[in-house]
């Protein structure tokens, strides 16, 4: 691990360089403190002048065919996956002081998400977001019933993207999403992971240094609500649209900037449920098999994705659904043990878990408070976040009753059985979840599909009109 200062004691600080369209900036001129461990890292200072790409300029990527955007970031994904990627390797070394999760864990997911770097995926994505992906690359004709003609264009965006610090895949997938649209983009990275969207662009620009995708790309670090920072970039002189993920207070922060011209679109925070038919506890097999695809949708990222499951709505009486919590807290309990991140609850947490174990009459519980699987069983949801592998398994009559809970912060739906699907999505569409899916499926989508609640690359882009005015 390269550390290019040290504390006052003598101790060694790790440095997270800034690239800037195909530039690399290092240095320490500001020490900060990640939110998650509250390790310090060092960090250049901003340099705005290169950040913020004039408004006279046309974006870099304009007049660049998709098909040659798509040659390129394949090209990219197969030399981020080869194992003399130094870029790769020195990033996840510094990433291990950071992250909250182990190196095994979060390695493993930023390699995974290398495969969203396909050419059949990426032209699945801008068939499905697009009536016709050719308004990327050029103006389409149109002409209404009146017989008046325009021509119409998905523009190339200014876009921040505000990335989480829960899965360093989400730089992958936003890097290509602000190449197929052609963005001029600057990336504020998470305190958890300020290095790995530099790995990815680092080794983009050792493919081409002068090749347009590296020019639109920019990636910093500040600190989230430093005005000092954000009252110069979060300007529509500068920026179109802010693309924010993360929780509540990041959302937040963002909104106050918000105005004519300069708009958001948000991956804002979300809970996902599991519901779970009382045909999950008709016999031994099937609560096995039932409890051992919950957990597998409970332990997403260790239960850190936003896909992951927090709630599990079971449908049955107590003492069959109290057999089921049983084998669903073991099932937690084996994947944690396999993951090897087994971190203890935060005090908060843990004297509101314990509290509730001291409450036998109203609830059932599994396992303890020591990060290690715990099922809780309930008759309404708690009203503490369920995390650090934590399951709420709330008892219901019938799943009816489960569909109240269901509102528009709920991303994923765990349905158990599949045959059920269909007498409950439009009910739960109305309460506002965005996604339902077999139980133990919450990972894996389909190519192309909306992604909370919308297609994301038709809005990223300014639509453009050019009226002919002829008929």
């Amino acid at each position: 691990m390269n550390a290019l200062c040290q504390t006052e004691t003598g101790e060694p600080i790790v440095s997270a360089p800034f690239f800037l369209r195909g530039e690399l900036i290092e240095g320490s001129d500001i020490i900060q403190k990640s939110r998650d461990l509250g390790v310090t890292f060092a960090t250049p200072n901003i340099p705005f002048d290169k950040a913020v790409p004039p408004r006279t300029e046309v974006p870099p990527l304009l007049n660049v065919p998709t098909s040659e955007i798509i040659d390129f970031l394949v090209e990219t994904g197969q030399r981020l996956v080869a194992p003399d990627n130094a870029y790769v390797h020195e990033c996840f070394d510094r990433m291990a002081s950071t992250h909250i999760l182990p190196r095994s864990v979060f390695e493993n997911v930023g390699k995974h998400a290398v495969a969203y770097l396909d050419k059949r995926i990426l032209q699945r994505e801008l068939e499905q977001n697009f009536p016709d992906p050719g308004a990327l690359d050029g103006w389409i004709p149109k002409q209404d019933f009146n017989g008046r003609k325009s021509f119409v264009r998905a523009y190339a965006p200014r876009l921040i993207h505000v990335l989480p610090g829960n899965s360093p895949g989400v730089a992958v997938k936003s890097i290509a999403q602000g190449a197929l649209v052609k963005a001029v983009n600057l990336f504020k990275m998470s305190s958890a992971d300020p290095f790995y969207t530099v790995a990815i662009l680092r080794t983009m620009a050792g493919i081409d240094p002068e090749h347009p995708i590296v020019k639109s790309m920019s990636a910093v670090y500040w600190r989230g609500g430093d005005a000092a920072v954000e009252n110069v970039l979060y300007r529509p002189q500068y920026f179109d649209k802010i693309v924010a993920w993360g929780g509540g207070d990041a959302i937040n922060n963002v909104v106050k900037y918000l105005g004519p011209g300069f708009q958001l679109v948000s991956f804002d925070p979300k809970t996902s449920i599991s519901m779970v038919g009382k045909e999950a506890l008709a016999s031994e097999e099937i609560m096995e098999e039932t409890a051992s695809k919950a957990a597998s949708d409970l332990m997403m990222l260790n239960q850190e994705a936003c896909a992951a499951s927090r709630f599990q709505f079971v449908e049955g009486p107590q003492d069959k659904v109290d057999q089921w919590c049983a084998r669903f807290q073991r099932n937690i309990a084996e994947r944690a043990a396999e993951s090897g991140d087994i971190r203890p609850l935060s005090m908060d947490l843990k004297e509101e878990v314990e509290a509730l174990m001291m409450m036998d009459d109203d609830y059932g519980t599994w396992g303890r408070a020591d990060g290690k699987g715990l099922v809780i069983r309930s008759d309404e949801p708690v009203d503490f976040h369920p995390i650090n592998k934590i399951g709420n398994v709330v008892r219901v009559d019938s799943l009816d009753d489960a569909v109240k809970w269901v509102n528009v912060a709920t991303q994923t739906i765990g349905f158990y059985p599949s045959e059920r699907i269909a007498d409950y999505r439009d009910r739960l569409g109305a309460g506002g979840a965005q996604r339902v899916c077999h139980l133990g499926e919450a990972g894996p989508s389909t190519v192309g599909n909306p992604w909370d609640g919308m297609y994301p690359l038709h809005r990223f882009v300014h639509w453009m009109v050019n009226e002919d005015g002829s008929i």
